[in-house]
């Protein structure tokens, strides 16, 4: 016992836990003093802008080169449809009887140079200057490739002034061709005036659309996104204080869903750091107790070893259980020590046996009297014969203490009590290598407001006052033994089910320990 006590004495001198806030908020900034300068790039807004510009252009480079090259392509069969007047003209008169001014009129009406019809066999020149030029480009307008035409359209536009070309058409009727010469730097001037009409229209609808577009986005996108941004530069400098609140979040689309998601995780981050706060004072106000708790206990040691040196036979029968109790309490400070360390000691498991361990807890809550003293509360156990658990004995005492208690409570709400009403019921049974034991009770139950957060810490209390860490404790030891605790629903009160498996037989260790043996 009193290298027990040096133990405790030992926990006191802990240097005092800060708070979960505390801890925390010296690691961020030296996080933060030790981060490099965030570059600067271009935002959000930025890249839609530039993104918007780049479709923008893409947009009307798809709709002006194609435009200019059929604007080429427009201005020759114009040329043509004039040729093909002019040669019905010239074909209907009789040969050598048109004067050479009317000749010169209607080339000048078409703008070429000559202009010739071939039909059948025959090549005929209807028309035609003092001395035709040499050509130098052919253009067949019978069979245009667009491709060709956008190629021949650039070609046309960086040509030098003076270019002779041949155009080639569909005659006026019956087969053969028409075709026409003419000097190309009328047509090149003329698609350099169209090129800059239609680049200043294009680019005055490309600012208006452009513009349009990228408003739209942004106050659909970039928007929210700023504000969800925002908000977590917040929640990150300063997690322990509230956000404002973001407003309804109606959309549901994706920028919806992320900013209910963020709002979800930022309520259940809050709720964890209020826990760890918790758990922080709970570690600073356990040190602080044991530290108080060990003179008592001290004292309490020098008047049970004076008890035992009394002869009364009362004395001598419950003098063990006093020492035993201190011994358990002692353990206690300790173990409340580690939870608030968060850790458990690993369980020292054996076959231990369940109706002397389920007497004891009785004992210890004083339900075990009877006659005059019989308690208020009745006590059921109904465990099988002979049925042992492989369990640490004082962390499955601990847990079956736990819970009792919190059906005595639960019983106690409700006096004056009734034995025959209000009941504690302990049963204990095995389904192959695992061992189930159940504590249930004839109380109000478990609320549906407290069973979601049933065995988190400082969650699962549904009784005022209460500190909602007995059952996270069962909780936590069970899953230590492998097994488990659950609320059983549908039962009269609270009725919790414990299952601790076996553990699994080192085949080898056994045939070694019989042939040692």
């Amino acid at each position: 016992m009193e290298d027990r006590l040096e133990r405790v004495s030992d926990a006191a001198r802990l240097p005092e836990p800060r708070a979960a806030g505390d801890l925390a908020r010296p690691a961020r900034n030296a996080s933060r003093g030790n981060r490099p300068p965030i570059p600067r790039y271009l935002g959000l807004s930025g890249k839609l802008l530039a993104f918007t510009l780049a479709f923008v252009l893409m947009a009307e480079i798809l709709i002006i080169v194609p435009s200019i090259a059929a604007f080429r392509v427009n201005w020759l069969s114009d040329r043509l449809a004039g040729a093909r007047t002019a040669a019905l003209v010239l074909d209907a008169a009789p040969e050598g009887m048109i004067p050479p001014q009317l000749t010169r009129e209607l080339l000048g009406s078409v703008g070429a140079i000559t202009v010739a019809l071939k039909r059948d066999d025959t090549r005929r020149l209807l028309a035609s200057s003092d001395m035709p030029p040499e050509v130098d480009l052919h253009v067949d307008l019978r069979d245009v490739d667009p491709v060709q035409a956008v190629a021949q359209a650039f070609e046309t536009l960086m040509a030098s002034d003076g270019r002779i070309i041949r155009v080639v058409g569909t005659p006026p009727r019956g087969g053969g061709f028409v075709e026409i010469v003419l000097e190309e730097t009328p047509l090149r001037k003329a698609m350099l005036r169209f090129t800059r009409n239609i680049l200043l229209v294009s680019l005055v609808i490309a600012a208006l659309t452009g513009a349009l577009v990228y408003l739209g986005l942004a106050w659909m996108f970039v928007r929210p996104m700023r504000r969800l941004t925002q908000r977590m530069i917040a929640f990150r400098e300063n997690p322990a204080v509230p956000a404002p609140a973001l407003g309804p979040a109606e959309r549901m689309d994706e920028i919806g869903l992320a900013e209910r998601e963020f709002v979800d995780m930022q309520r259940q981050i809050t709720e964890t750091l209020q826990q760890k706060n918790h758990l922080a004072v709970l570690g600073l106000a356990v040190s602080k107790i044991n530290h108080d708790l060990r003179n008592l206990l001290s004292s309490v040691q020098l008047i049970s070893d004076r008890l035992a040196d009394i002869r009364d036979p009362a004395v001598q029968r419950f003098a063990p259980k006093l020492e035993a109790a201190l011994d358990r309490a002692i353990a206690y400070c300790e173990h409340t020590l580690a939870y608030g360390k968060a850790q458990e000691p690993a369980p020292e498991r054996r076959m231990v046996a369940l109706a002397p361990l389920v007497a004891e807890v009785r004992d210890t809550l004083g339900l075990g009297g009877s006659g005059e003293e019989a308690p208020a509360i009745g006590w059921v156990a109904s465990i099988e014969r002979g049925m042992k658990v492989d369990a640490d004995p004082d962390q499955l005492f601990r847990v079956l203490l736990n819970l009792s208690r919190n059906a005595m409570e639960a019983l106690s709400a409700r006096a004056p009590n009734d034995p025959a009403r209000d009941q504690i019921r302990i049963t204990g049974r095995r389904e192959g290598i695992v061992a189930i034991i159940e504590v249930a009770d004839t109380g109000p139950g478990v609320p549906e407001r407290a069973q979601a957060h049933l065995f988190e810490p400082f969650q699962g209390s549904a009784r005022r006052g209460g500190t909602g860490l007995g059952l996270a404790i069962a909780a936590e030891l069970m899953q230590a033994h492998g097994g488990g605790i659950q609320l059983v629903p549908g039962t009269i009160g609270a009725t919790f089910q414990l299952r601790v498996p076996d553990r699994p037989v080192d085949l080898e260790a056994h045939r070694a320990a019989r042939s040692h043996g």
